[in-house]
């Protein structure tokens, strides 16, 4: 079996972080691990808190898992301090870990903040050049690029202003959920441009969208080492447990993530 690792932030309410990552990967039949950067007091209309774990405590939380059950592919989500994105990167190097997936998560679906804006450069030089790919979404390519995403070309032109500022086998996702016409993605990657097409789905609930596909790739990642390929597959299984609508919360409600098991598959 193949045996994943989530580093990331708890949502109480189930819907995004650990907990959609751990829905996620057990839907794609693997052994879900966890390291907790964060609590978080959160639900479908807003992030109301957040607790920080100690930078000690969450490097014995993965050298915990590294010298038990070696995972075969490692998410990394919400890092909000600058002392837990230097932990996590002296760890991941420290075990050579293998297949990583970079979400980086700075802005809730609600629309909460959850990193500090100093610790931005830290995740862009210390973190995010030791994933196999990196996941942003329109609004994380701007904060990451310092430009403007409107359209296509835009995302085209993040993805390479990306890529200069990153080794060249980091594989570089722009989510494109927030476009005005399609739910396409882009996988930039050895140079190319990858379109990953999907339809929108009208759907209002989409809280933990972003956690529940980069946990996608990462198991997908420890099936393949084709990067097209994972990212495909990982879009597919995302957009099933959007269309599945399920209806939950008084606000952005989370995804069904175990839509297969109800016989909704696409």
């Amino acid at each position: 079996m193949k045996k994943i690792l989530t580093i990331a932030g708890s949502d109480c309410s189930g819907g995004a972080g650990i907990q959609a990552d751990i829905k996620t990967i057990t839907m794609h039949n693997m052994y879900a691990m966890s390291a907790i950067t964060a609590l978080t007091a959160q639900n479908t209309t807003g992030v109301y808190g957040i607790m920080n774990s100690s930078v000690d405590f969450l490097k014995n939380q993965i050298d915990c898992i590294f010298s038990d059950i070696r995972p075969d592919a490692v998410k990394i989500g919400m890092v909000s301090e600058i002392g837990i994105i230097e932990a996590i990167a002296e760890k991941l190097k420290e075990y050579n870990a293998v297949n990583i997936v970079a979400d980086p998560v700075m802005v809730a679906t609600s629309g909460s903040r959850l990193i500090s804006e100093d610790a931005t450069q830290a995740l862009m030089t210390k973190l995010l050049p030791l994933a196999d790919i990196i996941t942003p979404n329109l609004a994380e390519a701007e904060v990451l690029t310092g430009m403007s995403i409107t359209d296509r070309a835009g995302m085209e032109e993040a993805a390479r202003k990306l890529s200069d500022k990153l080794p060249s086998s980091v594989g570089i996702v722009i989510k494109g959920g927030h476009l005005d016409d399609t739910a396409d993605d882009l996988l930039y990657v050895n140079g190319e441009m990858h379109w990953i097409y999907g339809k929108r789905i009208d759907n209002p609930n989409t809280h933990g969208t972003g956690c529940t596909f980069s946990s996608a790739i990462a198991c997908n990642l420890a099936l393949t080492d084709d990067k097209v390929q994972a990212v495909t597959n990982a879009k597919k299984y995302l957009a099933g447990a959007i269309e599945a609508k399920l209806d939950l919360g008084h606000g952005s409600g989370p995804l069904y993530h175990n839509y297969r098991l109800s016989g909704k598959e696409l």
